[in-house]
């Protein structure tokens, strides 16, 4: 099952596009280019990075292990964190407790462990001990208060080639002079595999997380 489309803010300013191209450019063009190359960034690393408060969604879980999807999790005073186990068939629904019912590990949170007998509150009723229920309701908080400068390195790298050719060119000559676009410039400028390699550190798995 494929991850909702992340949305949110642009991951950089035009005032950083203009000193990263040491030009001043159209604030409309530009900001149009920041944005669309925040899609692409946020699309293939499936994460918002921008910090988002309290947000409500429901995962599948049936594992030992659940990962919350947009990393990283912020937990705090300010950003509880709230798991339920959703009831199914005539189960229980369960409000759980850290430390009590699951135990926070970073961004993972594991429902018990298998080198000890976990007691009753240790997982779903009716299933395996230690095991998450079918469907888990998280509110959490999760992102970035400033987003990290690979990401936005790559934005602004994604953002610049899209404003190098506006209008889509393979080559441009005027008098005696000619010049030859990169084919990453011409269209819709995609991700590269240098930009790709930046931000793989970054990018979850289908298969760690499953968003219903």
């Amino acid at each position: 099952m494929s991850t909702p489309p992340q949305t949110g803010p642009p991951l950089a300013q035009v005032a950083d596009l203009q000193t990263a191209m040491q030009r001043p450019v159209d604030a409309a063009q530009a900001a149009l280019a920041i944005r669309r190359a925040s899609a692409r960034v946020r699309k293939w690393t499936r994460q918002t990075f921008t910090f988002v408060q309290q947000e409500t969604i429901v995962v599948d879980g049936g594992d030992r292990i659940l990962r919350v999807p947009d990393r990283p999790l912020v937990v705090d005073a300010n950003n509880p964190l709230g798991v339920v186990e959703l009831a199914d068939l005539g189960g229980v629904q369960l409000t759980l407790v850290e430390q009590r019912d699951y135990i926070r590990n970073g961004d993972e949170l594991t429902r018990g462990y298998p080198w000890y007998a976990p007691g009753r509150l240790m997982g779903w009723p009716r299933r395996n001990l230690g095991i998450w229920a079918p469907r888990v309701q998280l509110t959490y908080s999760h992102g970035y208060a400033t987003v990290p400068d690979d990401v936005m390195d790559v934005v602004l790298d994604l953002a610049s080639m899209n404003l190098t050719n506006p209008q889509n060119l393979r080559q441009e000559a005027i008098d005696d002079y000619s010049r030859t676009f990169a084919s990453e410039t011409i269209g819709n400028a995609q991700l590269t595999d240098a930009h790709k390699e930046e931000l793989a550190s970054y990018r979850v798995n289908l298969a760690s997380v499953r968003p219903t």
